[in-house]
């Protein structure tokens, strides 16, 4: 004998009480018995021997279910509390129960006893504990898979910012806390978890809060036991939210609470039609629970007249005649859990009759030993009879299988159920397929899936910022800082590109960066540089095509013709260095850009300083008997620039040898940009050569200042002081702005600084023998030089 304990609705309204069975859990009962047939018409399962059952009703209430199982065990008769007499010996176990509230309560009682319990509904991991509930079995869903489930389903559709809503007891509290971490890690966030009670006024606020949220999507969990007000209140305040409703929730008859909802529910092999009307054998016409079953859920009279005034009276509806109707029972998916549970109490059973070795006789139940059963239930394994394999002590490895649907109500109050996507569980990975494009949402999102954010998607190029003292879903964009991308929506940092590469505009990836120097083909400081250094070698040329055409005039004599060549050569050395600085650098070009501009610039100042020199010392020996007549005879002008070129040569080799220039790629200076540029290799030695330069030009000014009060027709001082001046100018403005920029302005300033200070030499010194040579001839002439104009 089999003892069943099944709960059924209650509803309190009014001070009333009244009982309202619910067709899910009518359906308990039908699948108990539907077990029990199969297992007598089984011959090879229990022969000889006929199992019965007795069926209770906990009403969710612990005391009444421990007082049914003290009634199940004293007997026919007064129920014994210390259970002391009774014929007990039939009772082989108890399947009991779908609600933990009377489950928990009734696995500690019957341990003390040695009985085996099967839970068809309660699937807290507190009862998996074998130390403490060594007798409980359960063949319900395992919460934490359809906790994954529903994660998952979140995670899928891309909600971030969800409510949790459960019953207010220890069950629903222990469920929503498991619930909402398994939703965390899945990458969402949970508002808040609301709790619904017994309190009115407590639910009235819980609900509210939901109705402010900025949640969209609201999860169900736990196990509630509703009233009728209750279901109203949640239907009303929030009917425009999305709900996601579990398997444990489908009992609740509420269309309008899950019209735009998303259910998930068990997809269980049970092997008779689910359209077939119930079986005849089983559901007698003295059955008085069937037809106030019809009663509540079809609205269909008794046809006791006393019942069913008193009914329409307190219920305030209007019951119809349905004989004439033809109604199918499995409208909803049948508890399979309880005919699983019957089924594998009844092998136990077998199993332990056949390992004890005794005959079957109708005394067979002395030998029954009930604190033995549970250690056989542990090893069943059956196949049941859709081909499902069960182990008993692995049900909760068991594969599972959900099906969601949404139940759309259209404006025809046609309802439609409509499937929408299956879950698959295993120990080997769980596969989610959900088809989108048939799910029913109670707002308008133009075929687009419902959005919940507590914060709009971070796009590419951007970053999540946590908000202070909010959840990791909350949060605002920031843009990614120089030198990183983000190349996804939500990242939680942006990426650094490598060092050869920056982002583009966007921000959303990294391209290879610009590089940056003097190039011929798109620069324009190039072009002008290019023109101004070109031209100035074309005067350079004419110049020493006039002076080598005019070679034996007395003007070219008298400026010491051998020197002006030597000028005139250096500054065109000077100007073709121009283009050693223009181009891609490269190490051959880095090492000449600065020797070959310092030596022949010190040339060109040395040839100048030879000049002024041999100037004054010229006029000084016209003096007769004076010491400066025998200077005269020495090369003292080739002596000076050969000197002063050689240690500004020496100044460049010693530089050479020991840190040379080299090309480098400069990633630092400017941020996006590749300066291709020349490291001098030693600082200090550049400027050294400057410092050099700059002494040479010192030394000239100050003798051809000196120099200035000589005849006109012989001294050209005033030109090479005007010079001096302009070099030395440019060159002490241009170290600043040298060091003040970067990149190609850099070089530009110290190309700029070179043509500036060579033009000032060539224009300054030799524009006007040009001038006189080319348009004034009648004073390239002996007589006007020494003064005589007659």
């Amino acid at each position: 004998m089999e003892g069943h304990n099944s709960t059924f609705d209650e509803v309190t309204k009014r001070g009333m009480k009244r009982v309202s069975p619910n067709p899910n859990y009518y359906q308990d009962i039908i699948s108990l018995l539907l077990a029990i047939d199969d297992i007598n018409k089984n011959p090879d399962l229990l022969p000889n021997i006929t199992v019965g059952y007795q069926v209770y009703d906990s009403c969710m209430e612990p005391s009444l279910a421990i007082r049914n199982i003290l009634q199940i065990l004293s007997g026919p008769g007064e129920m014994v509390p210390n259970y002391s007499c009774g014929d007990y010996g039939k009772v082989i176990g108890f399947i009991a129960d779908r609600s933990l509230v009377t489950t928990l309560p009734l696995a500690q009682f019957l341990s003390s006893y040695g009985f085996s319990q099967i839970s068809y509904g309660a699937t807290d991991p507190v009862l998996n504990d074998r130390t403490l509930y060594p007798y409980h079995f359960s063949t319900g869903l395992n919460d934490d898979v359809q906790h994954i489930a529903i994660a998952e389903l979140v995670e899928r559709l891309g909600w971030t910012w969800v409510v949790i809503l459960a019953p207010g007891d220890d069950h629903g509290e222990r469920e929503s806390k498991n619930l909402r971490n398994e939703i965390n890690k899945h990458g969402a966030c949970v508002d808040f978890i609301g709790t619904l009670t017994e309190d009115t006024n407590t639910n009235i606020r819980t609900l509210e809060r939901i109705q402010t949220s900025t949640a969209e999507i609201v999860v169900l969990c736990g196990r509630l036991f509703p009233t009728e007000s209750l279901i109203s209140l949640v239907e009303t305040m929030i009917k425009d939210k999305t709900l996601v409703i579990p398997q444990t929730w489908l009992h609740i008859y509420s269309y309008l609470l899950f019209n735009g909802s998303l259910l998930f529910y068990n997809e269980n092999n049970w092997c008779y039609e689910r359209n077939e009307s119930i079986p005849y054998e089983l559901t007698v016409k003295e059955d008085i629970l069937f037809k106030d079953l019809f009663l509540f859920s079809y609205r269909c009279v008794t046809h006791d007249k006393e019942k069913d005034d008193l009914f329409q009276q307190v219920y305030g509806t209007v019951f119809y005649n349905c004989s004439s109707l033809k109604i199918p029972f499995w409208s909803h998916n049948p508890n399979y859990q309880v005919y699983r549970a019957a089924t594998g109490l009844a092998h136990a059973e077998h199993l332990m009759l056949s390992s004890s070795g005794k005959s079957y006789n109708k005394d067979i139940h002395k030998y029954i030993h009930r604190k033995q059963l549970h250690r056989y239930l542990r090893n069943v394994r059956f196949t049941e009879p859709c081909g499902t394999e069960i182990n008993f002590n692995e049900l909760n490895k068991s594969p599972v299988k959900y099906r969601i649907v949404t139940w759309p109500i259209y404006f025809n109050s046609k309802i439609k159920q409509i499937p929408v996507g299956e879950y698959l569980w295993s120990d080997s990975g769980s596969s989610l397929k959900i088809d989108i494009q048939n799910i029913f949402w109670k707002k308008n999102t133009n075929n687009q899936i419902l959005k919940s954010q507590c914060s709009p998607k971070c796009p590419p190029g951007y970053r999540k910022v946590t908000r202070e003292r909010a959840p990791p879903c909350c949060y605002d964009c920031a843009r990614c800082s120089e030198g990183e991308i983000s190349n996804l929506t939500d990242m939680e940092n942006c990426l650094k590109c490598p060092i050869y590469e920056w982002p583009n505009i966007k921000k959303t990836m990294c391209i290879e960066k610009e590089t940056e120097f003097l190039s011929y083909k798109d620069d324009s400081l190039t072009l002008v540089f290019t023109v101004l250094s070109v031209v100035s070698i074309l005067f350079v040329t004419v110049k020493i095509g006039i002076f080598i055409s005019f070679r034996d005039t007395p003007l070219v004599k008298a400026n010491n013709r051998n020197l002006s060549f030597i000028l005139l050569f250096s500054i065109k050395l000077s100007f073709l260095s121009v283009f050693l600085f223009l181009g891609c650098p490269s190490d051959i070009t880095c090492i000449l850009r600065q020797t070959s501009f310092g030596i022949s610039f010190s040339i060109a100042i040395s040839s100048v300083l030879a000049k002024t020199i041999m100037v004054c010392i010229a006029f000084k020996a016209t003096k007769p008997d004076s010491l400066w007549r025998n200077w005269l005879k020495v090369q003292l002008a080739h002596c000076i620039v050969v000197v002063c070129s050689f240690i500004q040569f020496l100044i460049s080799s010693i530089w050479l040898t020991i840190s040379p220039p080299f090309m480098e790629h400069n990633i630092l200076s400017e941020p996006g940009k590749i300066i291709i540029q020349c490291n001098e290799g030693s600082v200090i030695a550049f400027y050294i050569v400057l410092s050099y330069m700059g002494l040479l030009a010192s030394v000239s000014f100050i003798v051809a200042f000196l120099a200035r009060t000589l005849p006109d027709s012989f001294n050209e001082a005033k030109y090479i002081t005007f010079s001096m001046l302009l070099f030395c100018s440019v060159w002490i403005t241009m170290i600043p702005a040298y060091l003040s920029t970067k990149g190609k302005y850099m070089v530009a300033v110290e190309i700029f600084a070179i043509i500036s200070s060579s033009c000032g030499l060539l224009f300054c010194i030799f524009l006007p023998k040009c001038y006189i040579i080319i348009f004034k001839p009648n004073r390239n002439r002996k007589q006007y030089l020494l003064g005589n104009n007659k």
